[in-house]
């Protein structure tokens, strides 16, 4: 008898909250930090409270300014709901990003791999010319995530 006390207590653990955890883990598991256009560049995203974005992009500056300097530039706006991801980033020395795109399981088969998450879509990069004009270019991208240090969690 004592058995099948133990065993009724433990389904009921067991069924009640294990729907609701992978759907809150997976939303809060997509934070952290991917690829970006060229190597050594990266994306920083977190995902906050009801799916607002924060975070910075950390590239190379091109321009002949700042070219080869590291430069961090901080996500102004952004949302992930229902796998859709969209954010803009602030203009720093006449260049801005927007994105509009998915993040999802990438091909990495656990979380201490690369890309085992993966953010694809339009990549916007904007540039104010001298002329105050703004010339905007879209791509498509793929940027995937760095593996995690799973040892400390």
């Amino acid at each position: 008898m004592a058995a099948f006390l133990s065993h009724a207590v433990i389904l009921p653990a067991q069924n009640t909250p294990a729907p609701a955890a992978p759907a809150a883990a997976a939303t809060d598991d997509y934070s952290g930090m991917y690829t970006f256009l060229k190597e050594g560049e990266f994306i920083q995203i977190t995902i906050e409270n009801k799916g607002m974005v924060s975070g910075f992009i950390s590239r190379y500056g091109d321009s002949p300014s700042d070219k080869g300097t590291f430069l961090d530039q901080f996500i102004k706006s952004g949302k992930l709901e229902s796998g859709k991801l969209t954010f803009t980033t602030e203009n720093v020395h006449g260049i801005s990003f927007a994105f509009e795109g998915t993040i999802e399981r990438g091909r990495g088969k656990s979380p201490d791999q690369e890309g085992y998450f993966a953010i694809r879509g339009t990549l916007t990069r904007s540039v104010i010319g001298p002329d105050k004009k703004t010339t905007s270019t879209e791509r498509q991208v793929e940027f995937t995530s760095f593996p995690r240090d799973t040892a400390s969690s």
